[in-house]
């Protein structure tokens, strides 16, 4: 057996414990029958049981608001309407008049059809660690449990958590004291649990393959959330050596603090401009602090997760204004609603599609459903009456999406200026590329948008046929692809015959490798991980344009990823340490140690 095992890094950290296994599998419900006099209880006991669990997802939505902040609280929203939904709860009562059978039973049953069902959706497949939990507290209930915990940590001990699929809920109750790391089987950087375990300060590796059957419990594993390893049984070589690498991510962050103040500038005197993705709202306060000029990508998905209702116009223009006001003027760039793929709100009636990625996602959704997107940018509007906002669409394929999106802008913009509602009248509309087709008509695209953003994320996806949250294929995600770096240097080339900006905002240009690539192909705007931002300004500083040209160069020639990986590192090592710069990862560590053997490592 392997004693080493690999995932998805989603929260940086390091951890030395023991494993702890937690199986949540589901009870063994036997077919119970009740008499005819007894059906009415049992319905009783049925809606007993979903007052019970709704009462405790509220109790933890108030324990996550505090461990948390707001927004990731409404996580449990979506498990509350989850488990009053009627549409299944009908169905439910009826089996047990009809067959006379107990409440577990009848649940029991119809909850397994609903699993099966979602099983075969790759839309709702993201949804099934909540529907897990939910039924497993419905069963445990009606089964007598007590209903809360359905495992617990000896209170004395320090553990790493491994699981088959980590839960919003699961992930919120544990204690950080005694929870240093997390470890699953499922899960990738976008799961609900991965966000979590990111804001309580918990490292964590997802996707780890046969964890579950590769880790006996109480096995000593050392954990590096940062690059998604795990070391089992480590030996006092491998701790002494966490702890070295540890000893100079601390070293090297001492140093990253005293530049925060400076200008991204190179050693050849070129400004590069460096602004923030923000995905959450507690990450505008970090993004300010780290120096970000301005937001270059502003998610809006999380005002939909897990609520029951669409959010208002008014509540967005709120939160628009309040992420402009933040950052003092400076442009904030607000990426419609990336709905679709696995990313659709609970409310949302969206198609089954056997490939969700590849179809009803992102721009298309937004011009078919215009009481989702007039709202958003009538907010955006509004928002920008005083405040450099833009407007930036996603997935782009088409110049008439481009075009269509224009129109309603304008459209909106005056319908609030005849409702005498305070709002610009328009806003510079950009497009990311994010497709070979939006690469090979950037030309076109150019015409009529006022700036691109390149979202590495998708690009690389949809060019490798790889998908990016699946584990088994995560070596062959990268966006050092030859086909990724040429069609890079094609759009920068278009852009700049165009004169319009060209930036990137996907996770490449939070890599401090694949960030001096950029920079040699002459990107000069680049859109940040908060978290990263020092990092990325440290190596804009060291590393002279001279060698990141050379760099680009040889990675426009190169046949491979692997070789255009080698070369980065080898012009880059020139200049910088370059165990320091994990290329999985935004951040060298962020200084977070959760637990290492005494004496061993700290």
């Amino acid at each position: 057996m392997s004693r080493l095992l690999r995932g998805i890094g989603v929260s940086p950290g390091v951890a030395c414990a023991p494993a702890f296994l937690v199986r949540l599998d589901f009870p063994e419900v036997p077919d119970r029958a009740v008499r005819a006099e007894d059906v009415e209880l049992e319905v009783r006991r049925l809606r007993e049981a979903v007052d019970f669990v709704v009462a405790h997802l509220q109790e933890l939505g108030e324990r996550v608001l505090q461990r948390a902040g707001p927004e990731e609280s409404r996580i449990f929203d979506a498990q509350i309407l989850m488990t009053q939904d009627r549409d299944f709860l009908a169905p439910v009562e009826a089996l047990i008049r009809k067959n006379q059978l107990s409440a577990e039973t009848a649940y029991e049953f119809k909850a397994l059809e609903l699993r099966n069902a979602w099983s075969g959706s790759a839309r709702l497949r993201e949804r099934l660690a909540d529907l897990h939990a939910i039924q497993l507290r419905m069963l445990d209930r009606l089964m007598g449990g007590a209903g809360y915990e359905l495992w617990s940590i000896p209170a004395d001990e320090q553990v790493i958590v491994v699981a088959h699929e980590l839960s919003p809920g699961l992930t919120v109750q544990l204690d950080r004291e005694h929870v240093v790391g997390l470890i699953s089987e499922e899960g990738t950087r976008t799961a609900h649990a991965a966000i979590l375990a990111h804001s309580l300060g918990i490292p964590a590796v997802m996707g780890v393959s046969g964890a579950m059957a590769s880790i006996p419990p109480g096995m000593m594993v050392l954990l590096d959330g940062q690059n998604g390893t795990i070391v089992l049984d480590p030996t006092r070589d491998e701790l002494d050596e966490a702890k070295t690498q540890v000893s100079r991510r601390h070293r090297l962050e001492l140093q990253l603090e005293a530049i925060l103040d400076s200008p991204a500038v190179t050693p050849d005197g070129r400004r590069i401009t460096l602004m923030g993705n923000v995905d959450l709202p507690e990450e505008i306060e970090t993004a300010i602090r780290v120096g970000a000029e301005g937001v270059g990508l502003l998610r809006t998905e999380f005002l939909l997760t897990g609520r029951a209702v669409l959010p208002t116009e008014t509540e967005q223009a709120d939160y628009f204004r309040r992420v402009a006001t933040a950052f003092h003027g400076r442009t904030v760039v607000i990426r419609s609603y990336d709905l679709g793929g696995d990313k659709f709100p609970v409310t949302f009636k969206a198609p089954n599609e056997a490939n969700p990625f590849l179809g009803w996602r992102s721009i298309r959704v937004c011009l078919d459903e215009p009481e989702v997107f007039r709202p958003q940018v009538r907010a955006i509007l509004r928002a920008a009456a005083d405040r450099d906002i833009q407007l930036m669409l996603p997935l782009v394929t088409l110049v008439e999406e481009v075009e269509e999106s224009r129109a309603i802008v304008l459209e909106e913009g005056e319908s609030l200026r005849r409702a005498g509602i305070r709002a610009a009248e328009s806003v510079p509309v950009g497009v990311m590329i994010e497709t070979p087709a939006a690469v090979l008509i950037a030309d076109r695209l150019a015409e009529v948008s006022d700036f691109f953003s390149i979202g590495t994320n998708d690009l690389t996806q949809y060019t490798l046929a790889v998908d990016r949250g699946n584990a088994r294929l995560a070596d062959r995600f990268t966006p050092h692809h030859p086909s990724i770096v040429r069609q890079l240097h094609q759009v920068l080339e278009v852009g700049r015959a165009a004169g319009i900006p060209v930036s990137v905002c996907g996770e490449m240009a939070s890599d401090s490798l694949s960030a001096v690539l950029l920079l040699g192909l002459g990107y000069d705007r680049l859109s940040v991980s908060p978290p990263a931002l020092p990092l990325i300004k440290w190596v804009v500083r060291t590393v002279p344009d001279p060698a990141a040209a050379r760099a680009a160069e040889s990675a426009l020639a190169a046949a491979s990823a692997a070789e255009v990986s080698e070369t980065l590192r080898s012009v880059v090592g020139e200049y910088i340490d370059v165990r320091l710069l994990d290329p999985r990862s935004a951040l060298p560590g962020r200084g977070r140690v959760a637990s290492l053997p005494p004496g061993k490592a700290s």
